[in-house]
């Protein structure tokens, strides 16, 4: 009888617990495990603190990815040494194993490879395991009290009513409970809400969306001149499926050290090379993982290829996102030219010069036309996609066609190159020039007869200080100003 009881009061709080977003029981409970911000020690940090799904899963904070990049732990003195890399897009990733066709190591989480999936099968479960227990991230101090805490949380009926009676009971079994506890929120991070697929590229693939001009001509490079496919896969896969942009491949870039890594001045404790830290990557995990010198040496620096999907998501325009896996790069624009002129413009020597690819980035030869259509058709992976809704937008941009306007559409703050945007409603003479916060002439960018029409432009203002500058452009009469911030 008490055995029937439970079984109806289980089939019951099951249905309860399918959300209005259709999520599973189970995938219900990992969202609540994802946001509870009093699983740290002290409470007030959750996975969503540093994964958030405004910005794609990934640090939420602009003010920290403009200056380090690099996310302090519960514990505000104490921090990684890693930019946090998205939660999603990462379930396909398969258990991490060396590949002797390609004589590559492929799969595993985080940006070093260290979740395998050996242990419990699945490399988004065992990452899932990692933050909870991390001193530098949310510094709780073992996986039982972990389970404690959700044993009290206000949603514990619900793990007891996916995991079945006696689940909550840690003094049987920690390692049980814990375990189920990061299946659960690999299963979140596994669902159509962390990873629903909606991009414009996605609405291309199904052929309810048309590619602008500079999209397409992007797509074009990235999947031929720009090598970026070579990694980035960007085609359905076998049966159809939308493409993750990544092959679970690890390399390296020849990124710069960051300078700005909170890492190098943490105590000895949790950094005993202080300044001199380097980031061995894949090849750390497998120096640790008691491989042969010359298997992890192979791997030094290499960090795992991360999805571009998102990699332009942002709450706001002028919301900045940091690049590569220390963070180093501040701006889709930033890191593309790096990809194509590493090799021949001069960047600060890579953080680690062993195994840097030079196969396909360094000297592509990319206009900076060719640069921001590839960044451009980036842009078209952020999820949220409506064609609908965009089909009104075009109609209300054609409208726009005819007036006279000028806007930033690339990077604000920037570094150190941003897109200029601007329409005329007839042809005429524009003059577009750069002012600083002194009011003193930087540059002038146009000044001649142009169409009517829609135009764009890089700014390249390397060679100029950070601060406040004023793009001002006269046209007939009329003159319009924006404001950027060049950060360097």
């Amino acid at each position: 009888m008490k055995m029937m009881c439970w079984f109806t009061i289980f089939l019951f709080l099951s249905v309860l617990s399918l959300p209005a977003d259709d999520l599973s029981p189970l995938e219900e409970l990992g969202k609540e495990l994802f946001f509870d911000e009093n699983l740290s020690t002290p409470a007030g940090m959750s996975c969503a603190t540093c994964h958030a799904p405004d910005v794609g899963f990934t640090g939420p904070d602009s003010r920290i990815n403009a200056e380090t990049a690099v996310y302090p732990g519960v514990v505000f003195t104490r921090s990684g040494n890693r930019k946090p890399p998205t939660a999603a897009y990462g379930g396909s990733s398969p258990v991490l194993y060396f590949d002797d066709v390609e004589e590559l190591w492929l799969g595993g989480m985080f940006w070093d490879g260290r979740a395998t999936g050996w242990t419990l099968g699945d490399p988004l479960a065992e990452q899932a395991q990692g933050p909870f227990l991390n001193p530098l991230e949310q510094n709780t101090p073992n996986a039982r009290l972990v389970c404690i805490k959700v044993a009290a949380s206000d949603y514990a009926w619900l793990f007891e009513a996916v995991w079945g009676p006696g689940s909550l009971d840690f003094i049987k079994d920690t390692n049980l409970m814990y375990e189920r506890i990061a299946r659960s929120i690999a299963a979140y991070e596994k669902s159509d809400e962390v990873n629903p697929f909606s991009s414009k590229y996605d609405s291309y693939l199904s052929g309810e969306a048309e590619l602008t001009e500079i999209e397409a001509a992007g797509l074009e490079l990235f999947e031929g001149k720009g090598m970026c496919s070579a990694c980035h896969i960007s085609a359905p896969g076998l049966d159809g499926e939308p493409p993750l942009f990544t092959d679970f491949s690890y390399d390296n870039l020849g990124i710069p050290k960051n300078p700005d890594n909170p890492f190098y001045t943490m105590p000895k404790k949790w950094n005993p090379d202080g300044a001199d830290w380097v980031d061995p990557g894949l090849g750390g995990f497998l120096k640790g993982a008691g491989y042969d010198e010359d298997v992890y040496l192979a791997e030094w620096g290499k960090h795992k290829v991360p999805t571009l999907r998102n990699v332009d998501l942002r709450p706001f325009p002028d919301f900045v996102k940091a690049y590569g896996h220390n963070g180093y790069f501040k701006s889709l624009e930033e890191i593309v030219h790096f990809y194509n002129t590493r090799d021949v413009e001069e960047w600060p020597a890579p953080e680690v010069p062993m195994n840097v690819n030079t196969d396909e980035l360094g000297n592509l030869g990319l206009s900076a036309e060719e640069e921001a259509a590839i960044v451009a058709f980036m842009k078209t992976l952020s999820d949220g996609y409506n064609p609908e809704l965009a089909k009104a937008a075009a109609q209300a941009s054609a409208s726009a066609e005819h007036s006279t306007f000028l806007e930033i559409a690339g990077p604000n703050p920037f570094n150190p190159r941003t897109t200029l945007r601007y329409s005329l409603s007839e042809k005429g003479t524009v003059l577009i020039q750069v002012y600083n916060i002194m009011g003193q002439l930087v540059t002038t960018l146009a000044d001649g007869p142009q169409t009517a029409g829609s135009h764009m432009m890089i700014w390249d203002a390397i060679n100029l200080p950070s601060g406040t500058y004023f793009v001002r452009m006269a046209v007939k009469n009329q003159v319009l100003t924006r404001k950027l911030l060049l950060v360097k």
